[in-house]
């Protein structure tokens, strides 16, 4: 018989998929575990265990895990005093205050300090269950703004430090009110004509030459020419009628239009689709005086005298020609003819609101409508309600059109490098220029990889940006690299793609859990988390998964700190945060009443209920009466108890295995006769459910004998009870 020591000096590439048990060549077999739960992998390649989830708040009001998660957690953070938690609901807001500095309580209590409601807000929430993980924000200043293709944008507004209101989006009125300053669209086609009844007032008939009109365009903006026209309702799919907000005024696009004929009263005018047959009665504003006619002979009314072609008629000015030239400067005619110069409103019931929302170089940017799935609007810059486009000079409104060959219906804009697109089927991007902004002449958009992204929203990570490959499967960083010259899609889950089951909610937090390092927490259909790690320097990359005693839903990351919702033990959602080294969850600290603790917060009778004593000593495991409370009066001697219930600790290791003389033990039968690990302040650990004996505090080397065999042996280290555990690695006498 032979024995060979083989070491497990690290688990820097945390938990691996069953796929990879027959892949001993590889440095990833062994530095790594088959599983690792609740345990978080440092910069170091340890295994320490992760914090407490700390109760915060019971949503008494969420009872139902059938009907989803319920609510989508969002940050709001004005500076690093003045952070929030949203939690986005089924027709209801709820923010709560990050009390860093003990304002209201407690330094880091976390306070609900604002309940939106049907009943408190003005406008009906548009919020609905079944859409929530699908919500993106984007947040300025003291307004955080919300969108999903059903509902106008709507803006969460902080007006006090406890204080917030909710209201939609609006854009920008011209002074006289008479223009709104939003986007407009051709939806029509080639040679669709829309041909208004009048040039002003109210009932005006609007008659298209084809199908167009449906219930959804009530209420909805035309843009004809330079004017606005507000629908008020439909008779057919080819008649409405609308209110005239100003008078019917096209400001014609070429320069110096009129053209005057040597000794003539006749003027040829260049009015691109104008549209008339001829005979009509036409008003010409603003026109300079050319060709030797004055500009009152050729302002007012006028009598469209013969057609050219579809871009040139003529009209009789008050006086004759005394040369031939183009002039008149910018011309705007008043008329009511019938063109296809014409669009309406890009954001409507009728078309579908922004998928999408993000702040880029100083300009909101709205992103993928029903309509228009592959289309960006940027406001002007420093004015995040203007979406005039002018003549397009470099601070003004425009918008992007993909057109890559597909329609990539857009999800997510993240402001990044450069603004990162996020579609269903692709990965784009808007380039950022070296020392010029982006301007309506020089934008544009890039199709970079064809992958595809989930409704889980991206986050910036170790200098990449993390996303959920479309199907949910895959975990990728889009990644702009110099000798590419182009973003790169790389998976970062291939050894773990079994953590990664129905993906729902992305979190990111640096500095995290008392560590240096930067983890990346996502929920998954399995009611666990996966938590993932990496230095894309030190090529080191880990997985491990994240257990407790409900399933989790939302997840959320606030600086260095991790929050998420959890259904508990009594069928209610909680929000938690990870936080405190005792080994259990949802933990809440309260004195006795009458020798009992009431655990209702959490717990309903029946349930067990694991308690610490002044926030040290064990004291066992409790069960929950019908008064929702615990009997501690044989634990007088304490003031004050922590109440939660444990979760479990596993690292069960790769099969041990060696190459020997032979070729690889991999599939022989074969034992493991001891474990020797490499502790830091452990205690009650077990290997092979093989006690350790060690019942303190300890740090240093343990040796466990155990009495493994078979043809996969393996080393699952575990706890009976809970206290701390870091493992740096250990070392298995492998019988032979």
């Amino acid at each position: 018989m032979q024995k060979v020591r083989v070491p497990v000096n690290s688990f820097r590439f945390g938990e691996v998929s069953p796929s990879t048990l027959m892949r001993s060549d590889t440095d990833l077999f062994a530095a790594s575990a088959q599983r690792i739960e609740n345990m978080i992998v440092t910069a170091e390649g340890s295994a320490k265990k992760r914090p407490d989830l700390n109760h915060i708040y019971k949503y008494s009001d969420i009872s139902n895990p059938s009907l989803g998660g319920q609510s989508h957690l969002f940050h709001f953070v004005f500076d690093e005093n003045e952070r929030y938690i949203i939690s986005v609901e089924h027709q209801q807001v709820r923010c709560f205050f990050l009390d860093d500095t003990g304002v209201y309580g407690s330094a880091g209590d976390v306070v609900l300090v604002e309940t939106i409601t049907q009943d408190t807000n003005t406008d009906a929430l548009p919020f609905d269950r079944d859409y929530l993980q699908q919500y993106t924000y984007s947040q300025s200043g003291d307004v955080m703004f919300i969108c999903h293709p059903l509902f106008m944008p709507r803006m969460l507004i902080r007006t006090a430090l406890d204080a917030f209101e909710i209201t939609p989006y609006t854009f920008d009125l011209r002074a006289d009110a008479l223009k709104t300053y939003q986007p407009y669209s051709r939806f029509h086609g080639q040679g669709v004509t829309l041909d208004p009844s009048a040039t002003t007032g109210t009932g005006v008939t609007l008659t298209v030459s084809e199908n167009y009109f449906t219930a959804d365009h009530v209420g909805v903006t035309l843009k004809y020419g330079d004017s606005e026209i507000v629908i008020t309702s439909v008779t057919s799919a080819t008649v409405a009628v609308g209110d005239i907000s100003d008078e019917l005024k096209v400001r014609l696009s070429t320069l110096n239009p009129l053209r005057t004929i040597d000794g003539s009263s006749t003027v040829e005018v260049t009015h691109i689709n104008h549209g008339f047959g001829g005979g009509e009665t036409i008003t010409i504003q603003d026109a300079a005086a050319t060709g030797g006619i004055n500009a009152g002979n050729l302002n007012g009314s006028r009598t469209v005298s013969g057609i050219i072609d579809e871009n040139t008629y003529t009209f009789t000015a008050g006086g004759s020609a005394s040369s031939a030239e183009d002039g008149g400067g910018y011309v705007s005619i008043v008329c009511h003819a019938p063109t296809d110069d014409w669009s309406e409103q890009s954001f409507s019931a009728a078309r579908g609101y922004p998928a999408a929302v993000s702040f880029h170089e100083n300009r909101i940017v709205f992103g993928g409508t029903i309509a228009q799935p592959d289309t960006l609007w940027f406001s002007k810059i420093g004015e995040f309600f203007n979406f005039d486009f002018g003549i397009g000079n470099d601070d003004e409104a425009f918008d992007l059109t993909a057109s890559t060959g597909d329609v990539n219906s857009v999800r997510y804009l993240v402001s990044n490098r450069d603004l990162q697109v996020f579609t269903d089927s692709a990965e784009l991007y808007v380039p950022t220029y070296l020392n010029q902004a982006i301007t309506p002449t020089n934008a544009q958009i890039k199709k970079q990889t064809p992958y595809g992204c989930e409704f889980t929203y991206p986050h910036a990570f170790d200098g990449a940006t993390l996303f959920i490959q479309a199907g949910g499967n895959v975990m990728r960083e889009y990644l702009y690299t110099d000798t590419e010259s182009a973003y790169t899609s790389t998976s970062v889950s291939s050894a773990a793609s079994h953590l990664l089951v129905q993906p729902k909610c992305l979190a990111v937090v640096n500095g995290a859990f008392d560590l240096a390092e930067s983890y990346a927490i996502l929920s998954t259909g399995s009611g666990d988390l996966s938590l993932f790690n990496s230095n894309r320097a030190e090529r080191r990359a880990a997985w491990t998964r994240i257990t407790s005693v409900g399933n989790f839903c939302s997840v959320l990351g606030v600086g260095t700190r991790f929050f998420a919702n959890i259904w508990g033990p009594d069928g209610y959602l909680h929000l938690t945060e990870m936080t405190g080294q005792l080994g259990i969850d949802l933990t809440k600290t309260q004195t006795a009443t009458a020798n009992k603790v009431d655990v209702s917060y959490a717990f309903a009778e029946g349930n067990e209920v694991d308690v610490f004593g002044d926030g040290v000593d064990y004291l066992g495991s409790f069960t929950v009466d019908s008064s929702g409370e615990i009997d501690v009066s044989a634990y007088s001697a304490y003031t004050n108890f922590t109440t939660g219930k444990a979760f479990t600790v596993n690292i069960t290791s790769n099969p041990i295995t060696i190459q020997g003389p032979n070729g690889t033990t991999a599939g022989a039968v074969r034992g493991i006769s001891a474990v020797v690990l490499d502790l830091i302040d452990t205690s009650n650990v077990q290997v092979n459910n093989r006690p350790s004996m060690i019942t303190s505090s300890f740090s240093g080397k343990r040796e466990v004998r155990t009495n493994s065999y078979g043809r996969d042996p393996q080393v699952t280290i575990t706890q009976n009870q809970p206290t701390p555990l870091q493992v740096n690695g250990f070392i298995a006498e492998l019988v032979l």
